[in-house]
């Protein structure tokens, strides 16, 4: 199931939700939420697995300050999504009179964690005609088609995405992502290097685009090559590294090759590039 993400901020496993507007990438709000909803939905699945989060009946947080007074039901409806009591939100979601397109979209996200697809795209698709320039929910359609591998329909949405907020880092990572799938490699990598300019903290290796389980071994070796050339010039070492092993473990490339390719020569003074390379001979 795509990851999903909260305003600014699941993959055919490695692919992101917002919850919100994005305001500069990866994930932010445009509009105004609650503290509590503005908790990136990484919060809420983890990035490799599930999250250490209060069980159901636990009490949310609330900041310095605030009373369950000051909520409104949207707030409860994202305090119930943080909590995994996803049907409570939707029907908490659905109380709100006037639902802007935040609501949603956020209802939307709420649907596709219980991995109802159909309901989250006819969410998602009523956000986007409240507000048609609404890049997050562009973004969490190209999810939905994703997980129902409409590939070319998941790049469209994506597209949509990062033309409506050039600076949309969560919109680029997941269009890499669906270009890797579709073997465009270049394009993928330059979507993939557009997402971590705009987000360098993003980089290790598990939050990468990655080729869909079908893909050959080749394939995934040759979108890893490339994602440690993007590392590389993100100045992120271990990325570049971890994504050179994959590669050389895939077969894509040979020690020799990678040593002599001058997009790699700042790795070369570095101990555990010379390590990664004599191991692998």
């Amino acid at each position: 199931m795509p990851r999903l993400n909260h305003g600014r901020g699941l993959a055919a496993l490695a692919l992101f939700v917002c919850f919100g507007a994005p305001v500069t990438s990866l994930t932010a709000l445009h509009a105004q939420t609650s503290p509590t909803s503005q908790l990136p939905l990484a919060a809420f699945l983890g990035r490799g697995g599930s999250p250490a989060a209060p069980s159901a009946d636990a009490p949310n947080a609330l900041p310095a300050g605030v009373s369950p007074a000051d909520l409104t039901p949207v707030d409860v409806a994202d305090a119930l999504v943080y909590h995994k009591r996803y049907q409570a939100a939707i029907a908490t979601y659905g109380s709100v009179e006037q639902k802007t397109a935040s609501v949603w979209n956020k209802m939307g996200i709420a649907y596709q964690l219980m991995d109802n697809l159909k309901a989250a795209e006819r969410c998602y698709k009523e956000s986007i005609r409240l507000h048609e320039s609404n890049a997050a929910a562009f973004n969490n359609l190209g999810t939905v088609y994703q997980s129902e591998l409409d590939i070319r329909q998941a790049e469209k949405m994506f597209r949509k995405a990062v033309r409506i907020d050039p600076n949309f880092a969560l919109g680029y990572k997941n269009l890499a992502t669906t270009l890797l799938d579709e073997h465009k490699y270049e394009e993928g990598r330059a979507a993939d290097e557009r997402a971590l300019i705009l987000d360098p903290t993003d980089s290790d290796a598990g939050n990468h685009p990655a080729v869909g389980d079908a893909a050959s071994a080749r394939d995934r070796g040759a979108a890893n090559y490339f994602m440690a050339v993007d590392c590389v010039r993100a100045g992120q070492t271990a990325c570049a590294l971890d994504h050179l092993r994959l590669a050389l473990n895939e077969g894509y490339a040979s020690p020799r090759k990678v040593a002599e390719d001058s997009n790699f020569s700042v790795l070369a003074g570095e101990p555990a590039f010379q390590s990664l390379l004599a191991e692998q001979k």
